[in-house]
């Protein structure tokens, strides 16, 4: 049957059958055009772990998810597909962070239990099984992006979607990172975990190509990173948390403050969304918690923002979701708004009514 066949057949009224993909949808790999890769990892998570299993989580909570969308009518026409779970990078995953938690406990611990040359070792066994992970996604997504289709990562840790950044380079020479988060992530090498969880920004900004990193809901950071930022010359963009509070308090609407978020962002945009960017209440069991943060709806108006002013999303990831089922019922939703806009923001790849 051809994805129009199926198109016909489909009543998006009805509930998910237990054979169906991700959001009750019958597609396929091969006639989707955003195609969603789990990302079960979660190496060098320095607060609680459990985001390694969120992939499976949001597909089981996805059937629940209703396809009407009043943004964007018969969005999910265009086809959203997510891809068998790699059991070798859950594998490796859980092993490689039975290591990482042996270099953590050994740098937090008063009395170190390991020598020298047997941190080195372990720091290379992380090291080296991460950079591997990292070309395994790479080299996934540039499959998908030579198919001409999109790619969005379902994490996982927020290390995860650096490769699908690094494959986007050899198919857009300039393009910016819009950031949703309660961290800046820009610390080099944070615990000495090169692909660390709290790296990402830093290992994506030194990619050429990656030319403005604008973050937004930020509200726990170090020094380090606010001399990164400082230092940057106008490269990262920072929209604190408390600076956009306030400035509601004193008189600023939503809609202005999200446009200038808007409009410091390039024409091309990879959207990173670590899940802690919202109020813990929605995603209470988030790797690194953080009072305050954005309601679902700021977050979606703010996106709708970007798909307005022309801008294209070229790929994106949704990442940090807790290991509950809440978080995941609120991920799962959100994820489901993030395809529609992206498929909105792809314009010619909208079905035709």
């Amino acid at each position: 049957m051809s994805k129009e066949e199926k198109i016909k057949q489909f009543n998006p009224n009805n509930p998910a059958t237990e054979d169906s993909n991700i959001f009750g949808l019958p597609f396929n790999k091969e006639e989707a055009d955003i195609i969603l890769l789990p990302l079960p990892w979660e190496v060098t998570v320095s607060f609680s772990a459990g985001t390694a299993n969120a992939p499976d989580l949001i597909f089981e909570a996805s059937h629940q998810v209703d396809l009407y969308d009043p943004y964007i009518k018969d969005a999910w026409k265009i086809g959203i597909y997510m891809d068998e779970p790699n059991q070798d990078w859950q594998k490796q995953s859980q092993h490689l962070r039975s290591k990482a938690v042996q270099i953590i406990s050994n740098l937090t611990s008063a009395h170190a239990s390991e020598t020298p040359a047997q941190m080195e070792a372990l720091y290379k066994e992380v090291n080296d099984g991460s950079a591997q992970f990292n070309e395994d996604v790479k080299r996934y997504t540039e499959e998908v992006l030579s198919a001409g289709k999109i790619i969005g990562g379902v994490g996982g840790d927020h290390s995860t979607p650096l490769g699908i950044i690094q494959a986007l380079c050899k198919h857009h020479q300039d393009f910016g990172i819009l950031q949703l988060d309660a961290h800046c992530d820009l610390r080099n090498a944070y615990e000495g975990f090169t692909y660390s969880h709290a790296s990402i920004m830093y290992n994506a900004m030194q990619l050429p190509q990656v030319s403005k990193l604008v973050q937004v809901g930020i509200r726990d950071y170090c020094e380090e990173e606010v001399n990164y930022i400082n230092n940057s010359k106008g490269k990262v963009v920072t929209f604190f948390d408390r600076d956009i509070k306030q400035a509601r308090m004193h008189g600023k609407t939503t809609a202005a403050i999200f446009n200038d978020i808007v409009n410091e962002l390039p024409q091309h945009v990879y959207l990173s969304f670590d899940a802690d960017a919202l109020d813990p209440k929605l995603c209470p069991n988030t790797g690194t918690p953080v009072a305050g943060g954005f309601e679902t709806d700021e977050v979606l108006y703010l996106l709708e923002k970007v798909v307005q002013s022309g801008r294209k999303i070229i790929a994106f990831d949704l990442n940090e979701t807790g290991n509950g089922a809440w978080d995941a019922n609120v991920s799962s939703r959100l994820l489901y708004r993030i395809c529609n806009l992206v498929s909105k923001s792809n314009e010619a790849r909208l079905p035709q009514n």
